[in-house]
């Protein structure tokens, strides 16, 4: 048998394996929920109020999602103009985090959690932009 023949019949014996396990994976979840901004500080404007919220503020502090040992990055995710955030995912364990624009000036706890097929995890962030 030629090796070109060889190599065309694992081709395909691959590419069916791989169909099928496309087909037996199991269907995503989703989290979402919630992000809150809040600074540590005093900051007021020029009138004396306080800065508003908007959706250029949610899009400066994206959250990430990382696999479970927080070294690869699976997903963005940036909050509408009310803070809130959904996302498709697989199942399996995560973590989520935030990415500030200017590092080391944010502070947030990360939130590990878990997808289920079928069903959403609700996993909320604070995050503080203030130094103290």
């Amino acid at each position: 048998m030629s090796s070109f023949v060889k190599y065309l019949i694992t081709v395909c014996i691959f590419s069916v394996m791989a169909a099928t396990a496309s087909i037996n994976a199991a269907p995503p979840g989703f989290v979402e929920g919630h992000l809150k901004i809040v600074s540590s500080r005093e900051v007021e404007l020029a009138d004396g109020t306080p800065p508003a919220i908007t959706a250029e503020n949610y899009a400066e502090y994206p959250l990430i999602i990382f696999s479970q040992d927080g070294k690869k990055e699976i997903a963005r995710v940036t909050a509408d103009g009310n803070g809130n955030y959904r996302t498709v995912l697989p199942p399996g364990n995560y973590v989520l985090d935030v990415q500030g624009r200017a590092p080391g000036h944010v502070r947030a706890k990360p939130q590990q959690f878990t997808v289920v097929s079928n069903q959403t995890v609700h996993v909320d962030m604070d995050i503080d932009t203030g130094v103290r």
